[in-house]
């Protein structure tokens, strides 16, 4: 008997998946490094704690955390929040936090409450593909906004706000994904400004700050914001565990309101216990030390893979950013980063074509590079083919000297 077709809904047309969950689907091939995903390094997971932890709560409320919980969150969680927040240079009332189920939720929650068909929706260019993927789920129209080497250019952003009059712009501040970059101190308070001034709901994705490993810490965009047009996305994904699935949005209280509402009718609220767990954790203080081990670490890693990049054929540009996960490199000459992957994935040596961070496409020169998740000799030995497979693209004009 012959299927019959499903007709799906025009939100996904055009919409084909996620490519760096693609390109996750390669590590089971034998072998493969990956400087693909914004995975933290396992030996940075704390299994043990972690278990011991859920031991604890559920000793101590173990009846409370196994049944439905408020989709507004779990109490000690959101108390413990306000207090890791306040360095960013604000501190929200519990009432104004929610837990979400990774960062990534909080983006489709706010989608969710602002974005009908047709909507504009200011984006850095390149910007978080997840982001992208769920704007475009919800039907908008992505405008792209430049960057430079301090994050979105304010004239340029405020010239398309006029133009377009977006429902919202969407903003990476501390170092970027994909570029690493970071927007500089004295373009956060006015974009703050910019976005009450127009109306326009701010949205501040900051899941990489705690992971600096030079400079000093810039105060989040949120703490400039006097009339409530900017949100703040926070994340433990990539500081304790990405499994837990544990995040914060902090917002005014109607758009609040807005995203609990949204929240009930998709998971309800997030896992109690995994609330309880990462409110432990804070509780307890281990999360300092904990930063400046994987910091430790992850600075040494990033600085092996910029050792690499200065090594490769001239012409090639790269991002020098002061933390986060992400090294963001442009191609010499009329380079593909497509053509680039293919032949290096059959090297078994992955990472992410940067085509794909742009709302507008094209930009094929470019890619990310992942480096919290790999080992020295992983990033020693992918860097090194992928030098050579760039060598070999340029036609042999170049050769390998070590």
């Amino acid at each position: 008997m012959e299927q019959r077709e499903l007709h799906f809904a025009k939100r996904f047309d055009g919409i084909t998946g996620s490519a760096i969950r693609d390109i996750l689907a390669l590590l089971g091939k034998p072998g493969m490094i990956s400087f693909g995903g914004g995975n933290p390094a396992s030996d940075t997971l704390e299994e043990g704690v972690i278990a011991a932890l859920a031991e604890r709560v559920l000793a101590r409320d173990g009846k409370a955390i196994l049944q439905y919980g408020a989709t507004e969150g779990y109490a000690p969680l959101k108390e413990a929040l306000c207090g890791w927040l306040e360095p960013l240079g604000f501190r929200p009332r519990p009432e104004e936090v929610l837990p979400v189920t990774g960062s990534s939720q909080g983006i489709d929650l706010i989608a969710k409450a602002l974005i009908d068909p047709g909507d504009a929706v200011l984006v850095e260019n390149p910007s978080y593909l997840g982001a992208l993927q769920a704007f475009r789920l919800y039907q908008a129209k992505l405008i792209p906004a430049p960057t430079d080497g301090g994050g979105l250019l304010l004239d340029e952003a405020e010239r398309l706000i006029r133009q377009h009059r977006p429902k919202m712009l969407y903003v990476i501040p501390t170092f970027q994904n994909p570029t690493g970059v970071t927007l500089a101190a004295e373009r956060r308070a006015p974009l703050a400004d910019l976005a009450a001034r127009y109306g326009v709901l701010l949205l501040e994705d900051d899941p990489y700050r705690d992971l600096r490993y030079a400079g000093d810490p810039l105060p989040a965009i949120k703490s400039y914001d006097q009339e409530g047009w900017v949100a703040h996305l926070s994340s433990f994904s990539k500081i304790i565990s990405p499994g837990l699935r544990c995040g914060a949005l902090t917002c005014r209280p109607d758009l609040l309101r807005k995203a609990v509402i949204g929240k009930q009718s998709g998971d309800v609220h997030t896992s109690n216990l995994t609330q309880a767990i990462v409110a432990e954790y804070l509780r307890d203080g281990r999360l300092p030390a904990h930063l400046t081990a994987i910091r430790n670490m992850y600075g040494a890693r990033m600085h092996a893979m910029q050792q690499h990049l200065a090594a490769f054929p001239k012409g090639t540009r790269y991002t020098r950013p002061q933390g986060g996960l992400f090294l963001w490199a442009q191609l010499p000459g009329d380079l593909d980063a497509t053509v680039l992957f293919s032949r290096a994935v059959e090297r078994n040596v992955a990472f992410v074509p940067g085509t794909h961070f742009f709302c507008d496409g094209g930009h094929k020169d470019t890619l990310r590079l992942n480096f919290s998740n790999s080992a020295p000799a992983q990033i020693d030995a992918g860097m090194r083919t992928l030098r050579e497979v760039i060598y070999e693209m340029e036609n042999g004009k170049w050769k390998m000297e070590n």
